[in-house]
């Protein structure tokens, strides 16, 4: 699994510390987290897909920081927050949401609480 992580951050080895921070808290904070990781994205499962991580260009890029990775997770009701750079309504009444990470610092409370909620929406769909 360690070959594929790092053929998956390739030429973005600097945002590895970003998504580090980011699945040992998921792993710690939400049960059964399967992870998935493809040549595009690493996808975090339980019973569906609750969440998963990429370099989606969510921004132009003159607004990208240098180091970035985006979180996306799907819930049943859009958030409204500056912090999410695109949500979109893919079916109905559920939720597409991306964001933009460039710091481990900003895998907080406020997002874990809503890959919490992502993963308890996925599990019960």
């Amino acid at each position: 699994m360690e070959e594929d992580l790092l053929l998956f951050f390739g030429s973005h080895m600097d945002a590895l510390p970003i998504y580090r921070r980011l699945e040992a808290c998921i792993l710690s904070q939400i049960p059964d987290v399967r992870l998935k990781i493809q040549k595009s994205q690493i996808s975090f499962y339980n019973r569906h897909l609750f969440a998963c991580v990429s370099f989606a260009r969510v921004r132009p890029a003159a607004s990208q920081p240098p180091v970035w990775l985006v979180v996306t997770f799907g819930l049943d009701h859009p958030v409204d927050s500056p912090r999410i750079d695109i949500v979109t309504e893919p079916y109905p009444n559920r939720w597409t949401h991306h964001l933009l990470l460039s710091s481990p610092d900003e895998v907080d409370e406020q997002l874990m609480n809503w890959l919490q909620e992502a993963a308890c929406f996925s599990q019960n769909k």
